[in-house]
This record gives structure tokens, C-alpha cells and sequence, in this order.
């Protein structure tokens, strides 16, 4: 039985290949950094208190995005660490992506498929270049867990050459000097895919509107005109009828009489 498991330990298959498509941070950029640049939080300088918890809440920004960054879900004990110098921004970003708060919020709201694209936007800081980089990773996430792939990617060439070890990971090249506009902001994203979204329930808009009220609701498919128009339209429609009825008269008398 051991000489059986070893030889499945040396038979592993190998993760699957993707060609990197042409994006925005693979191309050299010589653009004079401006106000929409992105701001780069790093620990290689000496930081004052100040500094250190601006970078700890731009480390959230970029894990969280600003719909999650809630004091409930604030690791105290790795901001304590990173603080005295124990731990490096890699380990706290690490931190932050395993805890439980993150996990509840991302990987447990989305399939494999939309965690690998909002993984890989957060850590990388850009998109999937194609939908075999998100099997790739999807396999990995199947086959190692959450942990396995948080570590693959951290400990990928990409994210160590881009963030190295003290670096807040952030969208990279999203503004291009030649276009008026950039890409989207990765926080500007739904944080889980139109599935999950769908299975969420609906609210009972009647019940929030109150007991006594009786009136029809904008989520009705259409209005009955026939059987339950409303009494608004139906007092504008019988003034409009009966004030045209009343105008045509009287131009009808004007020509007739010559007046």
C-alpha cells in the first residue's frame, strides 16, 4: 500500500498549459504617471503609523473591495504582526485570503469557475487571459483546495516579479494614455456570477410595503388595463377624450357658422 501511494505521489499530473493573451500590463507602458495611476502601498521604506495603516487598508481594499471592508471581518491578529514587523504584506494578503470572512463571502457565494476570475483579479491584478487559464486554476482549486491555489498563485514568478514580498497587490496598467476612459475597476464588479445571484430569494415587495396596501407593484409583469386599470391613467385618459370631443366641436361650429 505505501509503494502503491508513492508511485501515485510520482504520477501526478502536471497543472494544464494556457497561452497568455496581449493585455494591458504585458505591454510596456511610458505614460507619465498621473492622478488615475494606481497608488503603490509598500513596506520597503520606513513607515510612520499613519503610513503603515494606510497600507493595511488599502491591503483590505484590494482583498475585500469597499462593499466588504466591514470592521467584522478585520483580522486584528495579522495587522498586529504585520505592524511589528513578524510577518511581510505577502503573508498578510495570504492572511486575509484564507480567513474566514473572505471565504464565506467569495469562494463560498460563486463556483469554481468565477472564484478562480475574482482570485486572480486580487492577487494578480488583472483578468484571466482565457478560459483555459480559469480550467487551469479551477483544477488546482479541485485537486489542492483553497490553500493549494492561494499559494500557487502567491508563489507564482507573475506575483513575485510584479509584488514581491512587500508589495499590496493592486489592478495593474488599468488606464491607458491613449483612450479617454480605462477598464473597469475590479471593485466595481459583482463579487459573484449571475447563477449564485439567481438562487438568492426574492423579497416579498408586498409585505414591505405594508398590510393596507392594495396598489400594483413595479415587479407585476404587466398591468390587467382591462379588468384593473389605474385610477390615475383612467381620470388623464377621460380628460383627454372628452377635451378633444369638446375641441373638435367647437372647431366644427366655428367653420360652419363662418365665424
Amino acid at each position: 500500500m505505501f509503494e502503491f501511494t508513492n508511485f501515485l505521489k510520482l504520477m501526478t499530473i502536471p497543472p494544464l498549459t494556457y497561452r497568455p493573451s496581449s493585455q494591458n500590463q504585458r505591454v510596456q507602458g511610458f505614460e507619465v504617471p498621473g492622478d488615475e495611476a494606481p497608488r503603490i502601498y509598500s513596506t520597503d521604506n520606513l513607515l510612520d503609523p499613519a503610513e503603515m495603516e494606510q497600507l493595511i487598508q488599502a491591503t483590505y481594499r484590494q482583498i475585500f473591495h469597499e462593499q466588504q471592508m466591514l470592521k467584522h471581518h478585520r483580522q486584528t491578529q495579522l495587522e498586529s504582526q504585520l505592524r511589528s514587523n513578524q510577518i511581510t504584506v505577502k503573508d498578510f494578503v495570504r492572511g486575509l485570503v484564507l480567513s474566514g470572512s473572505f471565504r464565506r463571502l467569495n469562494y463560498d457565494a460563486n463556483n469554481n469557475y468565477r472564484f478562480v476570475e475574482l482570485l486572480v483579479q486580487r492577487l494578480l491584478g488583472r483578468q484571466v487571459y482565457n478560459h483555459r487559464e480559469t480550467l487551469c486554476w479551477s483544477i488546482v482549486l479541485s485537486t489542492e483546495g483553497l490553500i493549494g491555489l492561494v499559494d500557487r498563485l502567491m508563489n507564482s514568478d507573475e506575483y513575485l516579479e510584479n509584488f514581491g514580498e512587500n508589495d499590496v497587490p493592486y489592478q495593474r496598467r488599468r488606464i491607458l494614455p491613449q483612450r479617454d476612459r480605462g477598464e473597469v475597476s475590479f471593485a466595481h464588479m459583482a463579487r459573484y456570477g449571475t447563477d449564485y445571484r439567481d438562487k438568492l430569494p426574492q423579497p416579498n415587495l408586498r409585505a414591505l410595503m405594508g398590510p393596507g396596501f392594495t396598489g400594483p407593484l413595479m415587479s407585476s409583469p404587466r398591468w390587467s388595463w382591462q379588468k384593473n386599470p389605474p385610477k390615475v391613467l383612467t381620470q388623464i385618459w377621460l380628460g383627454l377624450f372628452f377635451g378633444g370631443l369638446s375641441f373638435i366641436a367647437i372647431l366644427g361650429f366655428i367653420v360652419l357658422t363662418g365665424f
